[in-house]
């Protein structure tokens, strides 16, 4: 594996300021990643080769992959739903292509537009290209955990889609509560399953924090054996596609976590935790981080004036 205890992976840039009403201009969204190129990641996903009309607040993702710099060792990623999407990607030098469909089909429907079927009609050309490419594939399945539309997908039809994955070549596998579904019983079950087909190296986990349960969630798929998790800075995100999805689980949240109980993650919590400060000021609202507002479990205060009497 690596040097540290659990890998965290930043997807603040794509799927946190995806849904954002506001325009982040380019230059902002550079700052963002330079910033976390300086702070320890060894995986970014910096944007997303979708229609601009889909996804407005991605419309400049070529332009950001031009713009970054890029540092030795980490990894950046482009999600692509279609060929075309992955040509894009592979202009722009990204790293790593990551497919996306769901398990639910409703849910792929007004994700995608496209049923599974087609969606995996479409992965084998992205497979090929990649391959060609020599840049590396990744294989996620949203709604893993459950759909807002059709409610908990069986672990028999994830497992499914996992084989199908796999099948096409691809380097990993991410599987993700879309939706803030998942409870940790449920993630414990199927995380032990699909380790069975993949190594911790080749797993990650993308929680959503919608009921709560981000954390609990992250701490039950670790002590099963996963390693690999997706996080975003200031709790960003949600899917633009699936009513009532709220943010992502906080990056700087799940490092301090992570070191309380004594993980390495090979991170910088407190540059972490500043640059999520900066975060209301560049969207105009309020984020759900816990940690940059509380400051770190171990960040003393002065003791009250009666005390020191």
């Amino acid at each position: 594996m690596s040097a540290v205890d659990i890998i965290i992976q930043e997807v603040a840039p794509r799927d946190g300021l995806q849904i954002e009403p506001t325009w982040v201009s380019t230059d902002d969204k550079v700052r963002l990643i330079d910033a976390f190129s300086t702070m320890g990641f060894t995986r970014i996903e910096v944007s997303s080769f979708v229609s601009p009309k889909a996804v407005p607040a991605l419309r400049d993702a070529a332009d950001v992959f031009s713009r970054i710099r890029r540092m030795p060792g980490i990894i950046y990623t482009a999600l692509v739903p279609n060929l075309r999407g992955a040509e894009n990607a592979l202009a722009a030098d990204a790293d790593e292509l990551n497919m996306v469909m769901s398990a639910s089909e409703t849910h792929n429907m007004a994700n995608v537009r496209m049923t599974g079927a087609d969606s995996f009609r479409s992965f084998a050309e992205i497979a090929k290209a990649a391959k060609t490419a020599g840049v590396l594939l990744n294989g996620t399945v949203a709604t893993t955990f459950g759909c807002p539309f059709e409610g908990r997908q069986s672990p028999e039809r994830v497992i499914d889609l996992v084989r199908r994955y796999l099948d096409l070549g691809v380097d990993g596998i991410t599987l993700a509560d879309t939706t803030g579904m998942a409870n940790p019983k449920q993630v414990a079950s199927l995380v032990e399953r699909v380790l069975a087909l993949i190594p911790a190296s080749g797993l990650s986990l993308h929680f959503h924090n919608t009921r709560g349960l981000g954390l609990a969630n992250v701490i039950a798929a670790y002590d099963v054996g996963a390693r690999r998790f997706d996080s975003a800075l200031g709790g960003l995100g949600g899917c633009p596609f699936a009513p009532g999805a709220s943010g992502n689980i906080c990056t700087e949240d799940v490092v301090n976590m992570a070191h309380d109980l004594g993980l390495k993650t090979g991170l910088d919590l407190a540059s972490l935790i500043a640059l999520s400060r900066t975060l209301p000021a560049l969207l105009g609202h309020d984020v759900p981080g816990q940690v940059m507002k509380a400051g770190r479990t171990l960040d003393l205060h002065p003791k009250p004036v009666l005390v020191r009497a």
